[in-house]
């Protein structure tokens, strides 16, 4: 583990190290001298620049999704389905509607809008001139038998009215001196067979006034493989009474109400063409069309694209062979979607206005959004700074595509090493031990090292000197602030920040941080710019390092790096580990801690 640790100190030592420098696109434009307190000066006339940030979509390489067919391929799906469903995969429109256990959340109260039933028990009181109490039972012509009253119909009548529609009956034979009370005691239960594709097809015991969703939830819900959410049939005495679309439900909370009675068959039809909606999509699910053939216009209606969404991929089968179609979605409305169709909603415009960040030592927005093509000094004009704080020379940018290539580089770096290190051959048990520990500890590094998130920096200054680069979508200009301090780290004694010194040399800032330690290797000193630039010294005269034939100073805001003394005799696989620890503290500022 010493060992171990000797290797990972270099990590420790280079963590502000920085990425790619624009050498070839250095503008000979020095920044303006006569700048005042407001920072920099307009000086070209660019596009009216707003405090805003424009969202992006997340565009997809249709090319590559016609070719696979849909299957396969990485679509960001942003809903949420609760429950068990796997949302890895793109489920059927309605499967989360039997999730909520609703069953078991219905009261068996008598709610005032259920309707009277054969078989209900009715108590009726009667007192004063005549007195009476009894409990009556629905009979199956729908009517209750009163002595002296006669039949009262009460069949399908709500139970919120069974009082007063009974009490006006028999106060037309008793005028006066007679009260009455009535009330519903017990609905009749009846027996409901649920068939066709479901999860636990059966008879279920229910309420002559629960809904098809009662009855469908007792039985597991559809089977959203083969169940249909749209042909559901209500079948009484073999003729169908009622049907049910889940999708109308859905969308309108609009379900037909009616009564169930003993031995009713709720059928669930067979699922219908199926249609699959990815992309930018509201609803990105599997959706049951309503006929063999219809129109994008009925998709849009259930999948809603999202107001980016500009373009459509279908990809499917006809009867003369595949088909690949893209086309914008304005003409999707009138397009014939069929059986087994993949369709992709696509955010496929680009922007006018690409939104770029500003951080560091700044003044007003930091936010702009620019047209495409713009500049870097085109929009340094319209970025206030006070020059007493920001050091405006040493500007650089954190840019996406630069810290993905780092990424890569790093991860195919990764690789090469496992590869070296678990494949290595051994020529003995003992050296077999080592190769074992050794492989240990490599997958160690490796799994702390792939969790290193590249900065993406670029450096464009140099002296006076700003590249004019061209900006690209979701860049980061950062404008350090000024310091008048030195910071000194890596292999010494006391790391520390120390006045800047301009008398000062290499020697006298590495002694007042206490000097070397033992496992430092003073040939390998690295200096860290305020601009991003990271430049490996060979001391000169002590004051200076040379780099590219060009000798340098150190300057305020630099970060002076003793680099550790790596013993080759460690590992076999040094060169490639040390060789990775240089990507990724020059790629993210990071160090890696044993």
């Amino acid at each position: 583990m010493k060992k171990l640790a000797a290797l990972l100190s270099v990590l420790l030592c280079i963590a502000h190290m920085q990425s790619v420098f624009a050498q070839s696109t250095l503008s000979q434009t020095s920044t303006n001298e006569t700048s005042s307190t407001q920072g920099f000066t307009p000086t070209t006339t660019v596009p009216q620049m707003q405090a805003l940030q424009s969202e992006q979509g997340n565009r997809i390489d249709v090319s590559q999704y016609m070719q696979k067919g849909g299957y396969g391929y990485p679509v960001n799906r942003s809903y949420s389905v609760p429950g068990h469903l796997d949302r890895s995969q793109v489920q059927a429109y309605g499967a989360n509607l039997f999730l909520s256990n609703f069953e078991a959340q219905r009261s068996d109260g008598i709610n005032p809008d259920y309707k009277i039933a054969p078989g209900d028990k009715i108590s009726i009181w009667l007192w004063g001139a005549v007195n009476f109490a009894e409990v009556l039972t629905v009979d199956n012509q729908g009517n209750i038998f009163i002595p002296d009253i006669g039949p009262v119909r009460v069949i399908d009548l709500p139970a919120g009215n069974l009082n007063q529609t009974v009490t006006e009956r028999i106060k037309s034979v008793y005028v006066s001196n007679v009260n009455v009370y009535v009330n519903l005691l017990v609905a009749t239960p009846v027996s409901v067979f649920v068939s066709g594709p479901v999860q636990r097809p059966g008879k279920y015991a229910g309420l002559t006034s629960d809904s098809a969703l009662y009855y469908l939830q007792r039985a597991g819900g559809i089977d959203s493989e083969r169940g249909s959410y749209r042909h559901i049939s209500l079948i009484r005495d073999g003729v169908e009474v009622a049907s049910y679309d889940l999708y109308e439900f859905l969308r309108t909370g609009r379900l037909d109400s009616v009564p169930f009675k003993d031995n009713d068959v709720l059928l669930v039809g067979q699922q219908g063409p199926v249609v699959t909606v990815e992309g930018a999509a509201r609803y990105p699910f599997k959706f049951e069309l309503d006929k063999d053939v219809s129109f994008g216009s009925e998709l849009n209606f259930y999948a809603r694209p999202l107001s980016k969404a500009s373009h459509v991929g279908i990809f499917g089968d006809r009867d003369t062979g595949p088909i690949s179609v893209y086309l914008p979605l304005a003409e999707f409305d009138d397009f014939q979607v069929e059986d087994g169709d993949r369709v992709l909603f696509n955010d496929d415009l680009r922007a006018d206005v690409i939104s770029i960040r500003v951080s560091g030592s700044y003044l007003g927005p930091s936010f702009y959004a620019v047209k495409r093509d713009t500049r870097l000094l085109d929009l340094l004009d319209y970025i206030q700074v006070d020059e007493n704080q920001a050091n405006v020379t040493s500007v650089y940018i954190k840019r996406r595509s630069v810290a993905e290539a780092q990424k890569r580089m790093i991860e195919e770096s990764l690789q090469r090493l496992e590869r070296s290190v678990f494949t290595a051959p051994a020529s003995s048990t003992g050296e077999a031990g080592i190769r074992a520990e050794e492989a240990k500890l490599v997958a160690s590094f490796v799994q702390r090292a792939r969790e290193i998130e590249p900065l993406g920096k670029v450096v464009i200054s140099s002296g006076n000197n700003i590249a004019n680069v061209r900006l690209e979508e979701g860049d980061e200009i950062v404008i350090p602030m000024k310091s008048d301090l030195v910071n000194i780290a890596g292999e010494v004694l006391l790391p520390q920040a120390v006045v800047h010194n301009q008398e000062a040399n290499i020697s006298d800032y590495i002694a007042w941080a206490g000097g070397f330690t033992e496992r430092a290797d003073p040939e390998r000193i690295a200096v860290v710019h305020a601009n991003g630039l990271t430049t490996f010294m060979e001391i000169g005269d002590g004051r200076s390092w040379y780099s590219s034939s060009v000798q340098e100073r150190i300057k305020p805001g630099d970060e002076v790096i003793v680099l550790p003394r790596v013993d080759t005799k460690v590992l076999q696989a040094v060169k490639d580990i040390t060789q990775i620890i240089y990507q990724i503290a020059v790629a993210a500022n990071v160090a890696l801690k044993d």
